[in-house]
């Protein structure tokens, strides 16, 4: 299966962030825990060169958690800040700001040493579609202040917000690169929704998330479904749809709605917590 999805929003989209980028102090990249690689967008280095950046491992708690530390060391070499995250639980964060006091000390003192008193940090919240974004704005405001969907495309312009006196936020669209060199990458986004499920062949790409899981983590489909692993990857899903209860007219496998039940599992983190990608 290919993978390209780019609608025109987008673009529109990255041309404004290039023009924001003059007023941003920070770069808050959100990226998904369980592909860091596969859902950082490439222009977004060369957008934020020379900027502070902080790198949000998100949905973390759907990941590996041993593979998370491996990305936070990863990300750290690379001179970049990081946070593991689940946006979604507000304790997280109190690490999230940790590391934004830590962030910004050195431009608050460059600030009071020029006589500039109380500007606040400008950040922009950047990410590919579905990473979290505004999830993660939302509970660090304490407030919905920012529109969320767990689908692609909610944001669809950019969102100053002034989260309190010393940092306000620019939220952003979730944006991706018009064509992916390594149709993994493709893959790995389609596994976590950041593509639109409307262009993806559902049956295939079941079909791909449990060769994955067979390879990388044995076990995991007959913990969930009580299914033999040996059957080939259609034949499994085949039984997902027998041990489900899900049949058509004639007692007929429903096949379909067992993809879907597949990848909506893998996504919600019912099958277990599954990295796609190690560093």
């Amino acid at each position: 299966m290919e993978f390209q999805w780019y609608p025109g929003h987008m673009t529109k989209a990255k041309r404004q962030m290039q023009e924001d980028i003059k007023l941003i102090d920070l770069v808050i990249e959100v990226i998904d825990a369980r592909c860091p690689i596969s859902s950082r967008n490439p222009d977004i280095n060369g957008l934020a060169n020379g900027k502070l950046r902080l790198v949000l491992l998100n949905k973390s708690d759907l990941a590996d958690k041993a593979v998370n530390q491996k990305w936070i060391s990863y990300f750290k070499n690379q001179g970049f800040y990081c946070v593991e995250l689940d946006s979604r639980d507000r304790k997280n964060m109190k690490g999230v700001q940790a590391t934004l006091d830590e962030v910004c000390a050195a431009k608050f003192e460059k600030d009071r040493k020029r006589g500039i008193k109380n500007r606040p940090v400008r950040a922009m919240v950047v990410g590919i579609p579905n990473v979290g974004k505004s999830t993660f704005i939302n509970s660090f405001a304490g407030k919905a202040v920012a529109k969320t969907g767990n689908k692609p495309g909610v944001t669809k312009g950019k969102q100053w917000i002034k989260l309190n006196k010393s940092v306000e936020l620019l939220d952003t669209p979730g944006i991706l690169w018009p064509k992916f060199e390594d149709n993994t990458v493709g893959l790995h986004l389609a596994f976590i929704g950041s593509i639109n499920d409307a262009i993806i062949e559902t049956r295939e790409l079941a079909m791909e998330l449990v060769d994955f899981i067979k390879e990388t983590y044995p076990g995991a489909l007959a913990a969930r479904y009580e299914v033999n692993e040996d059957l080939v990857n259609h034949e499994i899903i085949t039984e997902i749809a027998l041990k489900r209860n899900f049949l058509k007219k004639g007692s007929e496998p429903d096949f379909d709605k067992a993809a879907s039940v597949l990848i909506d599992e893998f996504r919600n983190g019912s099958l277990g917590k599954i990295s796609l990608e190690r560093p």
